[in-house]
């Protein structure tokens, strides 16, 4: 690789192939990769989630993102699962890169002094956030061109985590996909230098799979903007003046909404297409 290729970290979860072998692959081939911090989550962060969401949505909003998430794991995690494992296989042979000699640590808090004296000893150009933790300006101002989320929705109308979630609950379905942005102090609330998204069926996908293929059909465009931040000629996009707002857990009641919405809005085609005579005259 040539000089002016970027140097990257990748901040994941440990628990996530498709970011740790995938993305990873993806990052080796197209920047140098020179470090991976990886986050073993533990039962603690788990629980102050459940509290930040008992804050922001009571105990009634609490229970019912409880609700969605056993329904998730009866109904779709394994199918989701043997998707996330078919797209490693993919990126791994697209991307047939070892990633045995990449620095890496392992760590509970990507905050902590273990993290910030990694980062700092690479000095890398750029810090790729695939986490569900907060950063601290610690931490995501150490990249010389700073640190990109690649976020599960459109900024800045779905913020925090599970945005294609909400907007399909929400029917907004042009804005179902990925923002890339720097990240800041806020939550979600930094420079915009893209939005993408991909074909998705809402009948047979669920909003776990559709956000991650929102990224990785996008590896492309992604890698040019990237390119571009560390190169110092990236555009942001103008989100002045649009609605922004921050959103939680999926929730049962929103996802059975939705999934009534669907069905409302296939029968309402189904008749549709009957409507049509031999003439080929659609009657209201």
């Amino acid at each position: 690789m040539t000089s002016n290729v970027p140097t990257v970290v990748l901040l994941c979860h440990d628990d996530d192939r498709l970011d740790r072998e995938g993305m990873a692959r993806w990052l080796a081939s197209t920047f140098r990769l020179v470090g991976m911090v990886i986050i073993e989550d533990t039962p603690q962060r788990k629980w102050r989630a459940l509290m930040r969401e008992r804050k922001r949505s009571g105990w009634s909003g609490l229970a019912d993102a409880l609700a969605f998430h056993v329904h998730y794991a009866l109904t779709c995690a394994r199918a989701d699962a043997a998707w996330a494992a078919d797209q490693v296989a993919q990126l791994t042979a697209r991307y047939p890169v070892a990633l045995d000699g990449v620095a890496r640590i392992k760590t509970t808090n990507p905050n902590g002094d273990e993290t910030r004296r990694f980062l700092a000893a690479l000095a890398p150009d750029l810090v790729i956030a695939r986490c569900k933790h907060l950063l601290k300006p610690a931490i995501f101002e150490i990249a010389r061109a700073g640190t990109v989320a690649l976020h599960p929705g459109i900024c800045p109308e779905y913020r925090n985590a599970h945005g294609c979630f909400w907007a399909m609950t929400r029917r907004d379905l042009t804005r179902v996909g990925m923002t890339l942005l720097r990240i800041d102090r806020g939550v979600d609330t930094g420079t915009v230098f893209l939005h993408a998204s991909c074909d998705f069926d809402e009948r047979h996908e669920s909003h776990v799979v559709i956000q991650a293929r929102a990224v990785v059909n996008n590896l492309d465009a992604i890698g040019r903007v990237l390119q571009r931040m560390a190169d110092g000629t990236a555009t942001a996009i103008d989100t002045t003046g649009r609605d922004s707002a921050v959103w939680g857990h999926p929730r049962l009641s929103a996802y059975l909404k939705w999934r009534r919405a669907l069905r409302a809005e296939r029968r309402a085609s189904n008749e549709g297409r009957t409507a049509v005579t031999s003439t080929g005259i659609q009657h209201p």
